[in-house]
């Protein structure tokens, strides 16, 4: 009988852009595994055994850290809505699409905003990030540790004191660190973390590793108005993982992935992993100068994790990795905002992130970038 849905045949690729990563092959025989309830003891077992795991890779003993049933996006939201009160004054620093999105989403829960910006690419030194803190006085403060628009890191630990002393809470956006650079929770006094599973993590789209402090719980324990969002509501969240009440069907294949992630993490070792990030990086860095690329965020700066050189004079970005897909079954991406058609954004990331594939790609991208260069001096 003929049929509008033919099996699916995705087409081979190599995805070394901001993300979602390659899959683990461990992690896919994971999710084929057969699927329990989300009541079900076995369950509560796979959830207890990825908190333990995400405590080590966000460094941190907090006792609420949960994998968010959503996409990095929902993580981000679950942390502004809980902490982001009518009225009270938001503090944000600004330096990238994604801390754009925390400001919209700030924004909407009616909160004061107030925000520090740079160009996209910068960092903010500690000097004036503690005098902003301190001129504005803020309830909550949030940053963007690892920008995946522009490739910049962030370091928090001023940040986070200058907020502790104002005595406010501190949001940090942890999604292209989380797993393949330090993030350090604890010690760098982060309240409040989140990130994805489709980027250091190896696995597909879907959750959201999250974390939260006592003293950051203990101000939500205090929050005068409702949250805004019920599915994203914290504490009733707590009441499913912590005294197994219903709340929501929670995604069981996606759980399986986020636990073989993690035990790829675990028997890979921590330092290990993130020391094998820190060196493709510097690989891929040295080839692309090699190439006449420059990057666009300064020396130390810079992810390990996300990579932005900028596209050359002359160069059509887009006809370039078009041609990296088509030709040789590679995805980057272009820059979006300030930065569109200026940088490419490659990302090696989690199983994404190996010699091999560096490589792969420095070979391809040379041959893409002389056909532009080709093409276009021949009108």
């Amino acid at each position: 009988m003929p049929t509008d849905m033919p099996p699916l045949n995705p087409p081979k690729r190599l995805l070394l852009g901001p993300g979602p990563s390659m899959v683990a092959p461990r992690v896919y025989g994971a999710m084929g595994k057969p699927i329990v309830g989300y009541l079900d003891p076995y369950c509560f077992q796979v959830i207890e055994e990825i908190q333990a795991g995400l405590r080590k890779v966000f460094g941190t003993g907090n006792e609420f850290t949960i994998p968010v049933s959503g996409t990095g996006s929902a993580g981000m939201e679950a942390a502004v809505t809980n902490f982001a009160e009518p009225g009270q004054t938001f503090a944000i620093f600004v330096n990238g699409f994604f801390s754009e999105r925390i400001s919209e989403m700030a924004r909407r829960q009616g909160a004061r905003l107030v925000r520090f910006e740079k160009p996209w690419g910068e960092i903010f030194g500690d000097a004036e990030a503690r005098e902003f803190i301190q001129r504005e006085n803020p309830n909550v403060v949030a940053y963007v540790q690892a920008e995946t628009s522009t490739g910049a890191f962030q370091p928090g630990k001023a940040i986070c004191e200058a907020a502790h002393e104002a005595s406010a809470v501190v949001i940090a956006d942890c999604v292209t660190s989380l797993g393949g650079m330090p993030v350090e929770v604890d010690a760098t006094g982060i309240d409040i973390a989140y990130s994805c599973s489709q980027k250091c993590l190896s696995c597909p789209p879907g959750l959201s590793p999250f974390t939260v402090s006592p003293r950051a719980w203990g101000r939500l324990e205090k929050r005068a108005t409702p949250v805004q969002s019920w599915y994203l509501d914290l504490k009733l969240l707590d009441g499913y993982y912590k005294e197994h009440k219903y709340h929501h069907t929670v995604p069981i294949s996606m759980l399986y992935a986020l636990h073989e992630g993690l035990a790829l993490v675990e028997e890979e070792g921590l330092e290990k992993r993130w020391e094998r990030h820190r060196r493709n990086h510097l690989a891929l860095v040295s080839a692309i100068e090699k190439m006449g690329l420059e990057m666009h965020v300064a020396a130390g700066h810079r992810l390990w994790t996300l990579n932005t050189p900028r596209v050359p004079a002359g160069v059509d970005d887009t006809k370039v990795r078009k041609r990296l897909l088509d030709e040789y079954g590679i995805e980057i991406l272009g820059g979006f905002g300030p930065l569109g058609g200026k940088v490419f954004r490659i990302g090696l990331m989690g199983s994404s992130s190996t010699e091999q594939n560096v490589a792969l790609l420095v070979e391809a991208l040379q041959k893409a970038l002389a056909a532009d260069r080709d093409q276009a001096a021949k009108g």
